[in-house]
């Protein structure tokens, strides 16, 4: 038996092992991107089923050329109304939002040029928080900027995660100090599009068991350590707790809070909170590899979520519009770095798309021009 044993290791061991011959080729996984020998029907879709608003855009200096070359570009997506949501703009000297009359111009050269097919959401400044009268001009600020012409309230991320008081102390999403501006916003029937945190992997060991490590090793800021500047949980229940004092303020909650990859706790999250809504920007990567979970949420919660997309980038469109309205088998997400799994389309009805489409945003966002849109 011995010598049996002997023979079989000494077979074994003469065999070749090609995968560390020399002239094998080497790569690592940031390189490795093969291309599928799959082949099943594809309907790559480059056009909306029907007009669409994108409730989470964001647009910098809008020049007069930029916005008639924007509106043609939506045209080509069937776009039908643009959320931008960066209203006040971004004062770099100040390192603070714009002023009002950024804002205020912008509308006028929109209405001047595609008047309804853009709308813009006000932000805060949080410039001097803290300090005696701060909430007070930022309610009246908000006032000034609905009368301006915006139609919403757009929060960043930079609030419970980069913004300090006065005093040098993190301000959180619940600060009490902004409870009247997000009453206010109830008082003028405006949402608040609010993004709080990252994807909870940012927080997470940067680790073999890390689904975002490609895009923390290619993206190495957005990492963060547990309590950076908070714990993710924390973060969180600051915004939930925000949703729950607030019941007569409509949110959208921004790339479905987080959550698109745990649909069952985006489901108990939409029950507690009935003034919640959600968008989808940059988490149809998500909701790609669950395709009949999915589906299912879309289908029971079709009154509450929105048509959103983050980064303007026209032909990143086409993956939304056949993950939502084809039922496409395993096709590849537009950055690797985002997913390096494949999408599958939900093949959602005409119904719950026009709902998502637009019909929900026509409900939530005052002044919207309907007549853009089917019945």
């Amino acid at each position: 038996m011995k010598s049996f044993s002997l023979l079989i290791l000494a077979v074994f061991v003469s065999i070749p092992v090609f995968a560390q011959e020399d002239d094998a080729p080497k790569m690592d996984f940031e390189t490795y991107d093969p291309e599928s020998t799959l082949v099943v029907p594809e309907h790559p879709v480059t056009k909306a089923k029907f007009p669409f608003i994108d409730v989470h855009s964001h647009q910098w200096n809008l020049s007069v050329d930029g916005i008639n070359k924007l509106e043609e570009e939506m045209g080509e997506l069937n776009m039908g109304v643009m959320v931008n949501l960066s209203g006040r703009g971004y004062d770099r000297a100040a390192g603070d939002i714009g002023s009002q009359e950024y804002l205020a111009s912008m509308v006028r050269r929109i209405a001047g040029e595609a008047a309804g097919r853009i709308v813009v959401f006000t932000n805060v400044s949080f410039k001097d928080i803290g300090k005696e009268g701060w909430t007070d001009a930022a309610v009246r600020q908000l006032e000034e900027d609905v009368a301006a012409g915006a139609r919403g309230l757009k929060i960043y991320k930079s609030l419970g995660m980069g913004i300090n008081d006065s005093e040098g102390n993190r301000v959180p999403v619940n600060d009490p100090r902004l409870d009247p501006v997000w009453a206010k916003c109830g008082e003028l029937g405006i949402p608040v599009l609010i993004h709080s945190a990252d994807p909870k992997s940012f927080w997470d060991p940067m680790d073999e068991k890390n689904e975002r490590w490609l895009e923390l090793k290619l993206r190495p800021g957005r990492k963060r350590s547990a309590d950076d500047p908070a714990p993710w949980e924390q973060i969180i229940a600051e915004q939930h707790d925000v949703f729950q004092k607030h019941p007569k303020t409509t949110f959208i909650n921004a790339h479905m809070g987080w959550m698109a990859n745990d649909l069952g706790a985006l489901s108990k999250h939409l029950d507690t909170y009935p003034n919640v809504n959600v968008g989808i920007g940059a988490v149809i990567a998500e909701l790609g590899r669950q395709p009949r979970f999915a589906k299912a949420f879309f289908e029971k919660y079709q009154d509450r979520i929105l048509f959103a997309k983050d980064a303007y980038n026209p032909q990143e469109y086409y993956t939304y519009f056949r993950v939502l309205e084809t039922a496409d088998e395993y096709f590849p997400y537009y950055k690797k770095y985002h997913a390096f799994w494949r999408m599958y389309g939900l093949d959602l009805s005409d119904e719950v798309l026009k709902k998502v489409y637009y019909k929900n945003a026509l409900r939530i966002i005052p002044n919207l021009d309907s007549s853009l849109f089917p019945e």
